[in-house]
């Protein structure tokens, strides 16, 4: 049996170094560390996200989302945290069942204000470690910008027919809505700036998960996502604070994954009684930490960045 580690010396001091930087970054803007468990009695009913289920009957978190959210209404002010998620069935180059995540909320501040401070992070960090991203730019687009600039449609308007026409036929089977995520991660997100941090904001309702929902003459979901090149680093929200609506789209969620065969998962009720006591007004964003060390580091495969295969 190969015993060796998967990480060297010199990419593991990279890391730490990234990791000091992170933790410096928020203290200097008053953030709170905080740490909560990776073990929770519900896992998430996202009917795209798999939960790691554990022997007892009990999952491992998919993010610590839910845990900050009840930090939040319980009065506790801005906090961060740093530690393992897992998810199931994620495996690649860019994906690992276990990674790092690095996941903080903002009280009182807009999703625009949150993104811009994910980008001073990555600029910040970047910057400390002798890879200076802040002079390639910034790109902002909304999700329907996106695919107006790669594809020339409206997303909005175009038959299954048309997106299957431009998916092809390694397409999946499926609805407009799994046409378009597919178009979006094969011919959106590979054709992005390589030498670019892109902002793509604005997406679908029916893809706002914990996102709030701006009404208007096109309703879209407050959400954003952050890539460097084509590879996505993080995922933020203007969150959603109203419980009855949340708990109507846990259902709706619980509803899908009846429809593709997978299994119900138990509903958070302490979150939603978290939300029904108070959530303050606030952003919140998860970053791929593994992410953003390859970025850095220039690695290609996730692997590298963990000790061991076994």
């Amino acid at each position: 049996m190969n015993w060796q580690p998967l990480i060297d010396p010199e990419t593991a001091r990279l890391r730490a170094r990234m990791l000091a930087g992170i933790r410096r970054f928020f203290h200097q803007r008053d953030v709170l560390e905080v740490t909560t468990p990776v073990l929770s009695a519900c896992g998430v009913t996202d009917p795209h996200i798999e939960s790691v289920g554990v022997h007892d009957g009990t999952w491992l978190r998919t993010s610590p989302e839910y845990r900050h959210k009840r930090l939040l209404a319980a009065g506790f002010g801005d906090l961060y945290e740093i530690g393992p998620a897992f998810r199931q069935g994620e495996h690649g180059h860019r994906h690992r069942r276990e990674f790092t995540l690095l996941e903080w909320y903002r009280l009182g501040w807009t999703w625009q204000a949150l993104a811009e401070e994910v980008i001073a992070l990555i600029e910040a960090v970047s910057a400390e470690l002798g890879y200076d991203r802040a002079r390639t730019g910034v790109d902002w687009m909304t999700w329907h910008e996106a695919f107006a600039r790669r594809f020339d449609i409206d997303p909005d308007r175009a038959d299954a027919a048309a997106l299957k026409r431009l998916a092809g036929p390694a397409a999946p089977e499926g609805g407009r809505q799994m046409l378009l995520d597919w178009l979006f991660a094969t011919g959106i997100q590979p054709a992005l700036a390589a030498d670019r941090i892109t902002v793509i904001c604005d997406f679908p309702p029916e893809q706002a998960a914990l996102a709030r929902i701006r009404p208007g003459k096109r309703p879209v979901a407050e959400r954003f996502e952050i890539f460097i090149g084509d590879m996505e680093l993080a995922n933020g929200y203007q969150e959603l604070t109203d419980a009855e609506t949340q708990q109507q789209r846990f259902e709706e969620d619980n509803r899908q994954r009846r429809r593709l065969g997978r299994p119900e998962m138990p509903i958070d009720a302490a979150l939603l009684s978290a939300l029904q006591a108070g959530l303050p007004e606030c952003a919140g964003v998860a970053l791929g930490v593994d992410r953003l060390v390859m970025a850095i580091g220039g690695i290609d495969d996730i692997g590298r960045l963990y000790g061991f295969a076994d």
